[in-house]
């Protein structure tokens, strides 16, 4: 017994030696210094420090690991505390802004009802009301008056700093009143909710000249950082093509008053680009506030700016930037963006992009305020990138990539490209740049390797296509608009001819796999900047020294539940070196909506098999009678770049633009399967899933069930005289079909099954059932399979497959059934997979 008393308390000393430690600053400064390198070491280096650093060697192993346990628990207590203090520092200014929207909006109610008994007493009273009519308009007439002697000052006194002063401080004085005030009605934007984890409170105008939007939130940086970023606008808004200051002088104040010449890209080749001449005004308040505000100058009173004839001149009405400093750390940004891009000039099916606000807020307002928030999450540390790069060298990849293609959809001259002769066809407009330095830089060694690049492009109509769902695909299947063997920017490579980028493939007959490598996304997750490594396959002895291609690719606007104001892929050839000077030749793909009135949950859905499942009698009318109703409408524009040579120019710009029609054709051709509108069933588009018809299969499911089991898989409502493909397809769980040649391929699913695949009608029959289900769901059918064919029909157990996307999706259990044709022969097997869920 003393024995074990002995026993026991020398362990209670060495456990109160271990949980009372006390160290030396010198040991806590060499601990931190190891736990800044690695915070978890194992055993074996925890023994290793003990024996190499003398500071540490007095330390028991066990305290070295209740230290690094503790600190690590110190760090994730700290980081939680600090989040829980950013959050309430949001709600609070959150809360703060929804009083202030309050008020606001109580002061335009107040308006309102004032305005509104005025308007009685008017119609009780004609001739009062005729004389208030004639005084109103008189009184506006002489208000209009004397703004335009502000904003018209005399030639003389035009450049004069009391003349611009005055326009500053009235831009000034209107800014404000849009940006805290009732000058603009705003209406809340749809689907931007206010939260602490979203950017904050957007609202856009609603019956006002020109489009406006309104949005305000909170960043933790500090202001001047703010004001900073939101002046450099050509590192934030896309559409930026250039922005110039060419005139800048500091106010008796101590503001600062510049001129500004911007260019703007058009988003289609269908419109021109826009440019604006502006006056910029910064200064700050009484109360410390920040502010940036902006307006558009009148071409007289020697105010005039630049010219270019490949712009049209826009407005900007005064919009700006107000940024106060709050309490514990951040800012309080209100930003507003009012402009008038003259829709007039476009064509009338492009008009909703110059004239919605929502546009206009996704675009420039929202767009600023996710480059402020990414950019404040980047310096916390709180967004996870690939720790080879520094974020700021990604976004410029991501930048870099989104401002060239745009420059090959518009094709300026000043940047060297040209008009092609057309060969009698217009869906495809060629473009020729003989200066590549202008694209590469003159410093790049491919500017001296290559004469020119040609741009093939075109724009069309998509009618009740998802634009997410689109890119999507597009993204994921290469294969489906990619000549095989030969990837899209080296696809100007002939076979045999010296007009390639060196490094890429150029042969016919060589296939790829493709590989996507993430390197970051966006806080929001609404852009992902990625690798994309194609393997090649060689099938003759001449390409067995092809090697992989590498490119880098941006894709943006593939959330179908996010709001975005397009979606589109871009991607460019590089090496593997990745260097930053890299020359990026972008080409992709670009879809826009027009339409934003239907309703979005529509394009959630996966509806691949819509028009076979409406087929049915009753139901062909009924959906045709709402087909308005539902429609919606995007514009699709595809720019890709080719590299050639001098002397093979004729034969590159043929096969360019033979190659992009390809594309064309094998991209309406997927639009077409993607579309859950009637629009294939009116064109005749079979949209069966394999043979035979998708509404024979479905019925051949459901009685091999009812065979196999003695119940039925659905039951019927005898109200309703729905399809049993209808049935199916509506059905809670996941049902496909798998054929029965090797290897067994998927060759049908249901709306649950197209979910839990995460794939599309097109890539059903790509998936093979081993890529599909797991090992250990391969093992139980396998296992189960003397029995399923002996039985026709057996269970498997809960288990997981994977999704084409590289997911695992759960499931509770799985049924197996043979599916049987009319005449009892085996036609293929049938899985339904019960409560399953992605983990």
């Amino acid at each position: 017994m003393a024995m074990i008393a002995g026993g026991k308390d020398r362990g209670k000393q060495v456990m109160d030696s271990g949980k009372y430690a006390r160290y030396t600053p010198e040991q806590v400064e060499a601990l931190e210094r190891v736990y800044n390198e690695c915070p978890k070491p194992s055993s074996s280096k925890r023994q290793q420090l003990i024996r190499e650093c003398p500071i540490l060697s007095k330390i028991e192993p066990k305290q070295m690991k209740v230290w690094f346990q503790n600190r690590r628990c110190r760090e994730k207590q700290r980081k939680e505390a600090s989040r829980l203090q950013m959050v309430n520092r949001k709600l609070t200014s959150m809360n703060k802004l929804l009083m202030e929207e309050n008020d606001r909006l109580q002061k335009q109610v107040s308006h309102l009802v004032y305005d509104n008994g005025r308007m009685h007493q008017q119609l009780q009273n004609a001739s009062i009301a005729n004389d208030t009519t004639c005084e109103s308009m008189i009184s506006s007439g002489q208000l209009m008056q004397q703004q335009n002697q502000t904003l018209q000052p005399p030639s003389s006194d035009a450049n004069s700093p009391a003349s611009l002063l005055a326009i500053a401080e009235e831009t000034l004085e209107e800014f404000l009143d849009k940006a805290t005030g009732t000058a603009v009605k705003w209406v809340q934007m749809v689907g931007m909710k206010p939260g602490p984890d979203s950017i904050g409170i957007v609202s856009v105008s609603h019956s006002c000249s020109g489009v406006a939007a309104r949005a305000y939130g909170l960043v933790n940086l500090e202001p001047a950082k703010v004001m900073e970023i939101l002046k450099d606008r050509l590192t934030w808004y896309r559409d930026c093509r250039s922005l110039d200051v060419r005139t800048a002088f500091t106010t008796a104040k101590g503001g600062n008053i510049e001129f500004l010449y911007m260019q703007t890209y058009a988003p289609t080749t269908l419109a021109r680009a826009r440019d604006f001449w502006t006056l910029r005004y910064s200064t700050s308040l009484e109360d410390g506030s920040l502010v940036v505000c902006e307006r558009s100058m009148n071409s007289t009173g020697g105010l005039a700016g630049p010219t270019n004839s490949n712009f049209i001149r826009a407005e900007m009405l005064p919009s700006g930037y107000l940024i106060r400093a709050c309490e514990g750390g951040g800012a309080m940004i209100h930003i507003v963006d009012h402009v008038n891009l003259d829709a007039s000039s476009v064509p009338e099916i492009l008009r909703q992009l110059y004239e919605s606000p929502r546009i206009l807020a996704q675009k420039m307002t929202v767009a600023a305020f996710r480059h402020i928030r990414q950019i404040a999450c980047e310096t916390s540390g709180e967004v996870s990138i690939d720790t080879s790069n520094q974020p700021a060298v990604l976004r410029s990849f991501a930048q870099r990539l989104s401002r060239s293609f745009n420059d090959a959809i518009n094709g300026f001259p000043d940047d060297g490209w040209s008009f092609l002769e057309f060969d009698g066809v217009d869906d495809v407009t060629l473009y020729i740049n003989l200066s590549p330095s202008k694209l590469f830089g003159s410093h790049s060694s491919l500017s001296s390797l290559v004469g020119g690049v040609l741009c093939a492009k075109a724009s069309m109509l998509l009618q009740n296509v998802p634009p997410a769902s689109l890119i999507r695909f597009l993204r994921e299947h290469r294969s489906e608009w990619a000549n095989s063997g030969i990837d899209a920017y080296s696809a100007a490579s002939l076979r045999g001819t010296p007009y390639t980028v060196p490094g890429f493939i150029n042969s016919s007959s060589a296939s790829f796999n493709q590989v996507i490598i993430p390197l970051a996304h966006t806080v929001e997750n609404e852009e992902f900047l990625e690798v994309v490594r194609l393997e090649s396959h060689a099938f003759s002895q001449d390409d067995v020294l092809l090697g992989d291609v590498y490119q880098l690719q941006l894709c943006e606007g593939i959330d179908e539940d996010a709001v975005s104001s397009c979606a589109q892929l871009v991607f460019a050839p590089m090496d593997q070196s990745f260097s930053c000077d890299t020359p990026l030749l972008p080409s992709g793909f670009r879809v826009i909506p027009l339409d934003f009135k239907a309703d979005s949950t529509a394009a959630r859905k996966t509806l691949d098999l819509a028009s076979t499942l409406e087929g049915d009698s009753g139901g062909a009318t009924r959906i045709a009678g709402n087909t308005n109703s539902t429609d919606t409408r995007s514009v699709l524009t595809i720019a890709f770049q080719f590299i050639f040579k001098n002397y093979v120019r004729e034969s590159a710009a043929t096969m360019a633009r033979e190659y992009v029609r390809s594309v064309v054709a094998s991209v309406q051709r997927v639009a077409m399967a993607i579309t859950p509108s009637r629009v294939g069933v009116e064109l005749g588009v079979n949209h069966s899933v394999g043979f035979p018809e998708a509404d024979i299969l479905a019925r051949w499911v459901l009685s091999s069930y009812r065979f196999h089991t003695g119940i039925e898989l659905i039951r019927a409502d005898p109200h309703h005289h729905d399809s049993p493909l209808k049935l199916l397809w509506h059905h809670a769980d996941a049902i496909m079909c798998c054929s029965l040649q090797v290897p067994p391929s998927l060759t049908f699913a249901n709306q649950a099954g197209f979910d839990m695949l995460e794939t599309t009608l097109i890539a059903l029959q790509d998936i093979a059932l081993e890529n599909f289900l797991d090992d250990a769901g391969l093992k139980a059918l396998s296992s189960e399979f003397p029995k399923l064919m002996q039985q026709g029909f057996t269970y498997l157990p809960s288990g997981c497959c994977v999704s084409s996307m590289g997911r695992a999706a759960s499931y509770r259990q799985a049924a197996v059934w043979k599916v049987l044709d009319e005449e009892n022969a085996q036609h293929c097997l049938a899985f339904m997979f019960g409560s399953w869920h992605f983990v």
